[in-house]
């Protein structure tokens, strides 16, 4: 799939199509607690195997059992399909 950034319009809708996503700058973010070290770990790892199945990485940080992720196009500088599509694939998680 090519990436393509998103119109404003999309981005302005993207919190009715990715449940827990919020905009912030250029990028989407959703935090997700689990219930211990683990637990988070092994999510990250699921996403992992997504990231290399569509060639696309997020930003991310862990802290125990938080995990954050950032996605955004840093080749196009924003928002694009390819961030809304991995987002509706770790939702599906």
């Amino acid at each position: 799939m090519k990436a393509s950034l998103l119109s404003k319009e999309e981005i302005s809708t993207l919190s009715q199509e990715l449940p827990g996503w919020t905009v912030v700058g250029n990028k989407i973010q959703r935090k997700f607690k689990f219930k211990d070290f683990v637990e988070a770990f092994g999510f990250m790892t699921r996403v992992a195997m997504i990231a290399e199945r569509i060639n696309h990485h997020p930003e991310w940080s862990n802290v125990y059992a938080l995990v954050k992720i950032d996605l955004t196009t840093h080749d196009l500088g924003g928002l694009s399909n390819i961030d809304l599509m991995f987002a509706k694939e770790i939702n599906k998680l």
